[in-house]
C-alpha cells in the first residue's frame, strides 16, 4: 500500500508533451516517516505507521510510541498493508518521499470537505422551493417529516443541518505530476478540502 501525508497547496496547469493544457491539484508532502509497524504476531495484521510534519511538544504516550523512530511528528495515520508488498521491508525511521509515486498511477485522496455552517434542505440536499403563487406559503421550508406511526423522526431524515466539515475520499485520480526538489506531487481530479488542509494520498489496489 503506497500511501502518503500531505498537504493541499492549490491548483495550477501543466503542458503536456502534445501541448495540452491539463488542471492539477499540487500536494506537498511534508517529511513522511515510518514511525512504527504492525505484524502478525504481535497485532494480528498488517499495516505502516507514518507521522508528518513536526510537533514542538508531544505526550509522554506518544513519545513512547515515536522512540524508535527518533522523530516527532505532528500527524500519526496507520495504513494496512499486503504481504509481499515493498512497505513491508521499510524500516522503521525510514523516509518517504513524493518519488514512491509514479507519473500515471491511480490513486484516492481522503479529506475534510469544506465546512459550510448550518444549511436549509434545499442548500444541503436539493430539495425544491414550494410554489410562489397560488396562495403557497412554503417557499424554503422543509415539508412533512414525520407520520401518524410510530410519532417519532426516523433517524437519517433529510432536515437542515450542519454542512461540509466531513471526511470526503475521491477516488480514480491521475498522478500527473512528480516533483522531487520540491517533494510535490500533482493529481488530476477534485480533491476535498481547503487549501492548507490535510489529504492522505493511497494507491488504489
Amino acid at each position: 500500500m503506497k500511501a502518503l501525508i500531505t498537504r493541499k497547496l492549490g491548483m495550477t496547469s501543466i503542458i503536456n508533451d502534445d501541448g495540452k493544457v491539463t488542471p492539477v491539484t499540487l500536494l506537498s508532502v511534508n517529511n513522511n516517516v515510518v514511525i512504527g509497524k504492525r505484524t502478525d504476531e504481535i497485532d494480528g495484521y498488517k499495516a505502516i505507521m507514518i507521522g508528518a510534519e513536526y510537533a514542538k511538544h508531544i505526550s509522554k504516550p506518544v513519545a513512547g510510541i515515536l522512540k524508535d523512530s527518533k522523530t516527532s511528528p505532528a500527524i500519526i495515520k496507520e495504513f494496512r498493508i499486503r504481504g509481499g508488498s515493498e512497505e513491508s521491508n521499510l524500516d522503521v525511521g525510514s523516509k518517504i518521499n513524493a518519488d514512491v509515486f509514479s507519473v500515471g498511477d491511480i490513486v484516492s485522496v481522503t479529506g475534510t470537505s469544506k465546512g459550510k455552517g448550518w444549511a436549509g434542505t434545499i442548500k444541503r440536499h436539493n430539495f425544491h422551493r414550494g410554489r410562489k403563487t397560488h396562495g403557497g406559503r412554503s417557499y424554503r421550508r422543509v415539508g412533512s417529516i414525520g407520520s401518524m406511526y410510530p410519532q417519532h423522526i426516523f433517524k437519517g431524515k433529510k432536515m437542515a443541518g450542519q454542512m461540509g466539515h466531513t471526511q470526503v475520499t475521491t477516488r480514480g485520480l491521475k498522478v500527473a505530476l512528480i516533483d522531487n526538489d520540491t517533494n510535490t506531487i500533482g493529481v488530476i481530479g477534485s480533491v476535498p478540502g481547503p487549501k492548507k488542509g490535510m489529504v492522505i494520498v493511497k494507491e488504489i489496489s
